[in-house]
């Protein structure tokens, strides 16, 4: 499933150690509330993105940032893209 795999690239890219795939809701926040990630968090995640599922993410910072709200989110961009 798209969404377990991102968790788990999120996890480990960004060394998340006391959280477990299970632990993060797919339609929660990755940023402030949620997970409490950070504009280098979002970096980070982003080159790690772009290296696996070679998507291109768009320098437009608000589509960038719904890109980024949830696990949905990404998992819905990363299917889009796919299809191209």
């Amino acid at each position: 499933m798209l969404e377990q795999e991102v968790k788990e690239l999120i996890i480990d890219v960004l060394q998340l150690e006391d959280i477990e795939p299970a632990d993060i809701d797919n339609a929660a926040p990755l940023f402030v509330d949620g997970l409490g990630l950070d504009s280098i968090d979002a970096l980070e995640l982003g080159v790690a993105l772009q290296k696996r599922y070679g998507i291109t993410l768009s320098a437009d910072a608000e589509d960038t940032r719904q890109h980024f709200a949830s696990v949905n989110a990404l998992a819905k961009l990363i299917e889009t893209q796919r299809k191209k």
